[in-house]
């Protein structure tokens, strides 16, 4: 699990710093896109409610890429 986290030395952070941002950015945008159905029509939506959500899941996906991002490989 702990195999190609950010604090390894053998992990590029240049390389793991951009796999867990594009994480980020898909977990966000499923996020956002799970939300906006909740409402009857496009006005109804809760805006910020989306978007703090997506922003949550944002950091909570960043947190947990701490963990080990699968796409980056150590040496």
């Amino acid at each position: 699990m702990f195999k190609n986290n950010v604090f390894n030395v053998s992990v590029d952070t240049k390389e793991w710093f951009k796999a867990a941002i594009i994480r980020a950015i898909k977990t966000m945008a499923q996020t956002a896109v799970s939300l906006i159905p909740a409402a009857m029509s496009i006005t109804e939506v809760d805006w910020k409610v989306v978007i703090g959500s997506a922003a949550l899941a944002g950091v909570v996906s960043l947190l947990t890429s701490v963990g080990g991002v699968p796409e980056v490989k150590g040496e």
